[in-house]
């Protein structure tokens, strides 16, 4: 492994973590994109940008979960995302409620 790399820490879907981890517990976190100052639908680039920023908080949190619960290994199993807005404000932005398995 290169000096620089960090393990693997984060599986999704149909990703395994090793065999030899052991699943402790199940949980669910949620997170959320930053907010822009329109709608937008599946096809927008924004949409493309909110989804990039929610993943990326989602495996931030996941990492921070990790540590907090000491486990070793995450395998996500469950997602849900949909797009929220704000009338008043006229923002929008994505919303994601993830499950997971927590592995030692």
């Amino acid at each position: 492994m290169p000096h620089d790399a960090t393990p693997k820490t984060i599986y999704w879907h149909r990703d395994l973590p090793p065999l030899d981890a052991e699943a402790v517990s199940e949980h669910t976190i949620e997170a959320d994109s930053s907010r822009v100052p329109r709608r937008f639908s599946r096809s927008d680039d924004l949409w493309d940008r909110c989804y990039a920023e929610l993943m990326e908080n989602v495996e931030r949190r996941l990492l921070q979960e990790l540590q907090r619960l000491g486990g070793r290994y995450a395998r996500v199993h469950d997602e849900k995302i949909e797009p929220k807005h704000n009338d008043a404000t006229g923002e929008s932005w994505l919303h994601g409620r993830f499950g997971y398995v927590l592995y030692r």
